[in-house]
């Protein structure tokens, strides 16, 4: 299963974290890494310092926060082989994975055992199938080889463990069939719990204290925070993760994911359509009318979908209860039974049924509080609570039933990209701001619920309506023609056209927003020859009337913007770094495998030894008597061409190929044991620390190449570059349909896609890029210009030796021009990277023939402001 880019970049920063957590401590790492500018923007609130555990200070605690269907648990499993490789450093760690309830428990074990699941495959992957999975109930079935030759997980619930008093629990019990486990340690090994009569317990709490097991919380995000000291202090984890979509503010939280990624990787259906209605019978017609619509577009759809609605009832001593409301649906709605399922505690109508089942015939699902955890419907689209929304239990869970997407991929037709809730209120707007409290504790932040709740009525007053001014409705152009069925047939199969029979027996046809070209052709064909002329004359009308009323995008105005090209073997290439590395052969075996002194070192004291790397120490502490082998001490296995095979699964690289690898990890490893005199011993006790100095090193040696084959396809003196408009980036309607949008009290004049669907500025809401964008908007002899959103998958950009950099803005001017700028804050004008940019940037312009311009704006230069400096590059009067 491959992970979505936002999952793979949190997977990323939590790997960073334990890298840096084994030189500089968990503290220092924390604060190294959430201080990085664009992390500590990404946190915002959740930044902070880091607390330690009271009883384990020295113990890596870090949170990860994920919104209601971020995908919490794949990410779990993956983290288990980064946390081994990067922190817990023994090839098969034991872990202690615990969830909120003893559903999910039984749900997460099933899941983990299954070799088809995703969750196992990645486990497999990283440990080559060798994976115990524990249900912490059947712990007196591990056993001694499981823990040496296997990653052994258990899974279990915090309530198991979270007791002052250890009397009476299985966990902390005696037990003889973990005697197998106690019989090699020392007998004075401390932390352990004793007998009444002296000795070891054999417990599966102390078990757990003698392997130090990495400890994954899933959404329990009250758990580690409110574990007593005397708990930690009994399980004695190596590190801890915490996975929630809600966390406390004092829970190092390392990452935080936005619903709007998910979102842009169509995990989810955003924004919300929110009808607020008077009474709860109005509430489930509307869901119900809602469903019919939605199921009428699914139709069209190339893949299976069945809209669900669910419906959550009142408890039983209430009005409108699960009997109620279903002899509601079957008696007023005439909704047949066997389209209904009742998910409740005592009926349990769901069990068993797949609802993707294209033969499932259930439309309609009533629960009261919440349906099973871990029950996951994609189909599921409307939300209908007979209850007032800020009074009703568990809408957090039901609402994240409803906002999955189905098959985790965006549909053609807008109304299948959202989902929707129907609500009773008996005032108008408290239901929408009840909803967005409700998101906000489902992992949104506060503008993001506001900005993905919309309201289904189209009749609201545009400056009232639910939380401010929302987006005007574009135009709809509409024309009435008297048309046979089969006419009507071939125009409903027209994308963005729909068709209606009026009461005279005549058909409108209406297209919201622009009618192009194509559009207009493909209808007048289908129309009898009597109908054209009239219809053409409409539409040529209706450009006019409306003309004011759409953005240069919605009126189908070109934006192109040329890219780099650079010939590679007589042909002209797109100019990216990971396309000339496609074309240069390089050999590993053409760079040095040697690790200096300076690089890798390793000294023993007493009780411990120290690694040195790169001028930062490390000290290892031996834990007990039985592992202070001396680093010279030969063991069996422990062989260089064992530590080369072992490296080479660590380090293994898609672009190197192993036999060049496998060469240079030999020298490698010779080099440190012939030369250096380093014994096998001492290398295989901190392999794990010399797995992550090669990647080091294979990375720097990459990217020296990197920086080869760009300065030789880019800069170079007999280096072929050119823009081609051949290769051009198109600026579109609709591109950023999935990003966060300014909502502030400015209007643009002069953005492309309107002044409702500029995409939200970085920085504060009145920062300086802001501030950049409004003198952009000003500028003398401006067309048009956009917000130029970084790592959008729509977005422009220009290569760098590293990576990508997208520009902050794009402009075209009435003569021709584009304008291309970046704006730098004064801290970061001179660094680096912004010295990269403006190279490749101005390289740009040199290329374009006169037709771009590119500039790095900053607050002020010399005295001129923003404005000044654009003016000045355009090279007009301001």
């Amino acid at each position: 299963m491959k992970l979505k880019q936002y999952q793979t970049d949190t997977l990323s920063v939590l790997r960073r974290f334990f890298e840096e957590a084994r030189v500089a401590g968990p503290k220092g790492a924390y604060e190294a890494i959430t201080r990085e500018p664009d992390q500590a923007k990404r946190l915002g609130r959740y930044g902070g310092t880091y607390t330690p555990l009271a009883e384990l200070p020295a113990v890596p605690y870090v949170c990860l926060r994920l919104p209601t269907g971020g995908g919490k648990t794949i990410l779990g499993a993956h983290s288990i082989g980064i946390a081994r490789d990067a922190w817990v450093e023994k090839d098969y760690p034991m872990v202690l994975w615990l969830v909120p309830s003893n559903t999910i428990r039984l749900q997460t074990a099933e899941a983990l055992k299954n070799a088809r699941h995703p969750y196992r495959q990645a486990l497999d992957e990283a440990f080559d199938g060798r994976v115990r999975v524990f249900d912490i109930a059947d712990f007196t079935h591990i056993r001694p080889h499981d823990i040496r030759d296997h990653c052994c997980i258990v899974v279990g619930t915090i309530q198991t463990l979270r007791v002052s008093n250890t009397e009476g629990r299985k966990v902390y019990s005696h037990n003889e069939n973990m005697e197998p486990h106690f019989t090699a340690l020392p007998k004075s090994l401390p932390g352990l719990e004793k007998l009444e009569g002296g000795g070891v317990k054999f417990s599966f709490a102390n078990l757990m204290h003698v392997h130090r097991p990495l400890m994954i919380v899933d959404e329990a995000h009250n758990a580690v925070t409110g574990l007593t000291r005397e708990m930690q202090a009994r399980v004695n984890p190596s590190a801890i993760i915490e996975f929630t979509a809600t966390p406390r503010l004092n829970s190092n939280i390392l990452h935080s994911v936005t619903a709007q990624e998910l979102k842009l990787e169509e995990m989810i259906k955003l924004p919300i359509m929110l009808s607020e209605h008077d009474t709860w019978q109005n509430a489930v017609n509307g869901a119900i009318a809602s469903r019919a619509s939605l199921a009428e577009e699914a139709e069209k759809d190339t893949a299976y979908i069945r809209p669900i609605v669910l419906f959550q009832a009142q408890p039983k001593n209430q009005e409108v209860t699960v009997e109620v409301l279903k002899k509601h649906l079957m008696e007023v709605e005439q909704i047949p039974e066997y389209k209904i399922a009742v998910a409740t505690g005592d009926q349990r109508e769901l069990d068993g049924i797949n609802l993707f089942d294209p033969k499932c015939p259930i439309e309609y699902v009533i629960t009261v509080e919440a349906l099973k955890e871990g029950w996951d419907c994609s189909f599921a689209y409307a939300f209908c609570s007979v209850s007032r929304i800020q009074s009703a239990v568990d809408v957090e869970q039901l609402l994240g039933r409803v906002l999955r997407m189905p098959y985790a991929k965006r549909r053609k037709a807008e109304d299948l990209n959202r989902a929707y809730a129907f609500l009773s209120e008996p005032s108008f707007g408290e239901a929408a701001r009840s909803l967005a409290d409700k998101l906000v504790a489902m992992g949104f932040e506060e503008d993001e619920a506001l900005d993905n709740i919309e309201p289904a009525q189209t009749s609201l007053d545009a400056d009232t309506g639910l939380f401010g001014p929302r987006d005007k409705p574009k135009p709809t152009f509409k024309h009435t023609v008297t048309a046979t069925p089969e006419v009507v047939a071939e125009l409903k199969k027209r994308e963005g056209v729909s068709v209606r029979e009026t009461d005279d027996g005549k058909v409108e046809i209406a297209v919201t927003g622009r009618v192009d070209g194509g559009l207009e052709r493909a209808i007048v064909e289908a129309l009898p020859e009597t109908e054209r002329t009239g219809f053409s004359a409409a539409v040529t009308k209706y450009r006019v009337e409306v003309k004011d009323q759409l953005s240069p995008a919605e009126q189908g105005e070109a934006f192109e913007v040329p890219r780099l090209v650079s010939e590679i073997q007589g042909e002209f290439e797109f100019a990216d770094t990971d396309v000339f590395m496609e074309f240069h052969d390089w050999s590993l075996l053409d760079h040095s495998s040697k690790l200096v002194e300076g690089e890798f070192a390793i000294r023993e004291t007493a009780r411990s030894f120290e690694i040195d790397l790169d001028g930062n120490r490390i000290t290892y502490q031996f834990a007990d008597e039985e592992e202070q082998l001396a680093l010279d001490v030969d063991v069996e296995g422990w062989t260089p061409e064992a530590l080369v095979l072992w490296l080479d699964r660590q380090v293994r690289q898609p672009d190197i190929h192993q036999s060049e690898l496998l060469r240079w990890l030999r020298d490698l490893v010779g080099h440190l044991i012939t030369t250096r005199v380093m014994h096998i011993a001492a290398l295989m006790r901190c392999k794990f620390i010399l797995a992550r100095k090669v990647r080091e090193k294979l990375a720097a040696i990459r990217q020296q190449e990197r920086d080869g084959v760009y300065q030789r396809y880019l800069f170079a003196p007999e280096a072929k570059v050119e823009v081609s408009f051949d290769e051009a980036f198109a600026f579109k309607d609709g591109m950023y349909w999935d990003q966060r949008r300014y909502r502030g009290r400015w209007k643009p004049r002069k953005h492309f896609l309107g002044p409702d669907h500029v995409p939200a500025f970085d920085g504060a809401e009145n920062g300086e890029e802001f501030q950049c964008a409004q003198a952009i908007d000003s500028l003398p002899g401006l067309k048009f210009w956009i917000r130029n959103v970084a790592r959008h998958p729509n977005s422009f950009w220009l290569p760098t030796a590293t990576d990508k950099f997208y520009p902050d803005f794009v402009a075209q001017l009435e003569d021709g021009r584009l304008l291309v700028v970046e704006y730098k804050g004064a801290h970061i004008a001179d660094g680096p990277d912004t010295a990269e940019k403006r190279t490749i940037g101005q390289l740009w312009e040199r290329k374009s023939g006169g037709k771009g311009l590119f500039v790095v704006v900053e607050k002020t230069i010399d005295g001129r402001d923003m404005r000044a400096q654009m003016v000045e590059k355009v090279g007009s009067d301001p």
